[in-house]
């Protein structure tokens, strides 16, 4: 049976709601309260050919790797630093770099098990990377549910459909957890109900099998991890799937406000008695300054040219960038290194000249916070919208496992920008998602 767009949209209204009443939201804290609204679904695919994705699958696979290597380097040997390639002081002044992670090496070497590369495709259709998120990136589970609840509003819609299943991902997710679990049981490490994916964490709990527990379930005795059940039996547990903060995870090592860590969970990891996934330290880099030099990572570790380019990016730090940065600065996004979730990012086109100045006083004076990008004309992708097709700006939010080798999960969460001026396409900034199917021939 051939699926049609009209059979898709003729069910938009039917899976929204299923959605909703699946729980499936997102939350975000906005004046310290906790809101939390649905992330809308838009039933036209993202369609990606099969020769298109191999590329892409090539390209990520090879990044990840060279991303995974410069992490062990600058935890160990720091021969990247030695060889001049970055500079010794921007790697570690990043907010992401954690000094108490040097020397540590994780269970089976891999630092970033779970990566959630970000790209956007332009209108001449060249693919660019936008983001590495190698700490906690989010978003599978959505176009997973929306496909399944697409199938049972139409029966039969993909049989015989040349389109790559995409629910093998709770199978890739448990492969990686058993890769480098330590002994004992995998599970999966919520910060609880108010956290904004936590509509993931479940349904991932779910879908692999592995416990999801919060910091109350979980305690370090004798340098090993146990679980306690509801009848207070301990079990040992050798794998973290955990989605908490780096400074919340371990009170005793990082932050000690956190009520949401377990305490010298950090020492057993670095004895290698329990794997964390992702490893702690991540944050180094995927620090957006440290995205500059991912190209030059490809070329060191791997010996390669790299088969992705990043958005042409300027980094203030070195004078002549900054030098071009202020010069063209009303063509150029300026982004904080630190934020996430499209905050801190800012156009210069849209800033009032008072605000310009202001701006570029505080990159004079802070050009580690910041880098600048040429502003990438993304292809647009129409939506179904008040029952007609508009076009939007997307990106892309490709999934790569660790685990003995780099795998690309044959799909991806697609995310678009509901205002038809805005280039953000966050959740958190009010954006929507797309099932993304890549075709098998």
């Amino acid at each position: 049976m051939a699926l049609t767009e009209e059979e898709l949209c003729s069910q938009a209204g039917s899976v929204n709601e299923q959605l909703a009443r699946y729980g499936v939201k997102f939350g975000i804290y906005k004046n310290g309260e906790f809101h939390e609204q649905l992330f809308p679904f838009d039933v036209i695919p993202r369609v990606i050919g099969h020769e298109e994705f191999s590329y892409l699958e090539r390209g990520l696979k090879q990044r990840v790797t060279a991303l995974n290597e410069f992490l062990r380097d600058i935890y160990s040997d720091r021969k990247i630093i030695a060889d001049g390639v970055i500079a010794e002081e921007f790697i570690y002044s990043g907010s992401g770099y954690i000094a108490q992670c040097d020397g540590v090496s994780p269970p089976g070497g891999i630092y970033s098990h779970i990566s959630g590369i970000d790209l956007v495709q332009g209108k001449n259709g060249s693919w660019y990377v936008l983001e590495d998120n190698l700490r906690i990136p989010s978003g599978a589970s959505y176009p997973m549910i929306a496909r399944e609840l697409c199938m049972r509003s139409i029966p039969g819609a993909f049989t015989g459909s040349s389109t790559e299943d995409n629910r093998n991902y709770p199978e890739l997710l448990r492969h990686v957890m058993d890769y480098v679990n330590t002994g004992g049981h995998s599970v999966i490490l919520t910060p609880g109900r108010f956290n904004a994916a936590y509509f993931e964490h479940s349904y991932f709990a779910e879908r692999t099998g592995a416990r999801l527990v919060t910091c109350e379930d979980l305690t370090v005795e004798n340098d090993k991890l146990y679980f306690i059940d509801y009848s207070g039996k301990k079990e040992q547990v050798g794998a973290v799937y955990r989605r908490i903060s780096d400074e919340y995870l371990d009170p005793v090592n990082f932050n000690r406000q956190s009520l949401i860590g377990i305490p010298h969970i950090f020492d057993i990891y670095r004895k290698g008695n329990v794997a964390l996934i992702n490893s702690p330290g991540n944050g180094a880099a995927d620090d957006k300054g440290i995205y500059y030099f991912v190209p030059r990572m490809v070329k060191y570790y791997l010996g390669e040219e790299p088969i992705l380019q990043n958005a042409p990016t300027y980094l203030p730090y070195y004078d002549a960038d900054m030098s071009y940065v202020l010069e063209h600065f009303d063509s150029l996004v300026i982004k904080d290194v630190a934020e996430a979730g499209g905050y801190g990012v800012v156009f210069g086109s849209k800033l009032s000249s008072g605000e310009k100045e202001n701006f570029k006083a505080m990159l004079r004076s802070e050009p580690r916070r910041f880098i600048a990008q040429e502003v990438i004309d993304f292809r647009d992708i129409d939506i179904y919208e008040d029952g007609q097709r508009v076009p939007r700006k997307a990106d892309l939010r490709a999934f790569v496992l660790m685990s003995d080798e780099p795998v690309v999960w044959k799909s991806g969460l697609t995310r678009f920008s509901r205002n038809p001026d805005s280039f953000i396409v966050n959740s958190s900034q009010g954006g929507g998602f797309k099932d993304t199917w890549i075709l098998s021939e």
